[in-house]
This record gives structure tokens, sequence and C-alpha cells, in this order.
């Protein structure tokens, strides 16, 4: 394994992936949606070592730069309620009606 990969083990924080990859990021877009970027990276991650399991260290870089980049963006152009990447989002609160349910017949 290349050093460059060693360091890409040990991040943890968003900042600390876009500084690696040297990718420019709106701090108060990251501190909103932390969670939700790292949530879609991480899918990402999980689809690219799924599907392209012959990448040099260099090239599985590249594409998780890529991936880090479109997770951004989807926050940037959408909302956490919009992507529904974490269950809380995806679960139908109980009791209640909503207004789409309401008809006048």
């Amino acid at each position: 394994m290349s050093e460059d990969w060693n360091k890409f083990q040990k991040l943890t924080q968003a900042e600390e992936y876009f500084e690696f990859f040297g990718l420019p990021y709106d701090q108060k877009v990251v501190s909103v949606n932390r969670l939700h970027i790292l949530k879609k990276f991480s899918q990402s991650i999980q689809e690219i070592d799924e599907n392209y399991t012959d990448l040099s260290v260099e090239e599985r870089l590249n594409k998780y730069c890529e991936a880090l980049q479109k997770a951004y963006q989807v926050f940037l152009e959408s909302t956490p309620q919009e992507q529904k990447l974490f269950k809380v989002f995806k679960q139908k609160p109980k009791n209640v009606v909503t207004l789409t349910e309401i008809t006048s017949d």
C-alpha cells in the first residue's frame, strides 16, 4: 500500500477529506450537512470498492475524490430531507395525516 492510502485510512473528519483531496468547500455547507455528506461519500466508496476491484491505489483515490465532490454537490443543490440517507427521514410518522393524504370527496 502507498503512503497516500495510509493517510486516507486515518481520516475521520469531513474537512480532513476535503483537505486530503485538495477540494474547495464552504465551511457553512459542511457544518450543516456534515453527516449527510459523509454518509453519501461512504455509500459511494462502498460502490466503488464493489464495482472496481482491479483499481490501483491512485485510481481508487481518484474515484474517491470524485465521489466526495459529488456528495458535496448533492447538498449544495438538495436537502437532507430530500435525500433521505438516514432511517429517520425514511420513516413515516405514526398517528399523522399528511396534507397529501387529505382529499375532498
